[in-house]
């Protein structure tokens, strides 16, 4: 069964159990899907739809800040329910173990020695780990280590 099938059989339980917030948070990700299929002609794989969970999550994450800075617990709240909904269909994320990891290999494969060559380790770096990762804990992993902390 694709991700995408099992968000729509999921849509439909949260409807039949009249879960608002999950049925809400799913039909979020299944019109992204929608979209992304018009535009581009034809059914998405896993890898793509996992690439749009992720940027639906980064979202969600995004306006969760500005409510709290805003003072909107409401709102705040509702957006937390939507982004744990969501981040249940993401692969098990890396530990930051497993990143240090992946990342001295990737330090060590384009021979980096400095905060400068970042770029150049990221490239090597984030499509190994693209979906098991957040890529602002990566590049502050590697900054770390290219800095010689850690």
């Amino acid at each position: 069964m694709s991700l995408k099938e099992q968000l729509q059989q999921d849509l439909q339980q949260a409807i039949r159990d009249r879960d608002s917030r999950r049925k809400s948070a799913l039909r979020l990700v299944l019109a992204r899907i929608a979209n992304e299929e018009i535009a581009k002609q034809r059914e998405l794989k896993d890898a793509e739809t996992l690439v749009l969970i992720g940027t639906e999550i980064k979202l969600h994450r995004e306006s969760l800040a500005e409510f709290e800075k805003a003072g909107r617990s409401d709102l705040a709240a509702e957006e937390e329910a939507q982004l744990e909904v969501v981040l249940a269909y993401l692969p098990p994320q890396m530990s930051r173990d497993e990143i240090v990891t992946a990342a001295q290999q990737a330090i060590a494969e384009t021979n980096a020695k400095g905060p400068r060559e970042l770029g150049q380790v990221m490239r090597v770096l984030m499509p190994r780990l693209k979906g098991r990762a957040d890529g602002k804990v990566v590049s502050h992993v590697v900054e770390e280590l290219l800095s010689g902390g850690e």
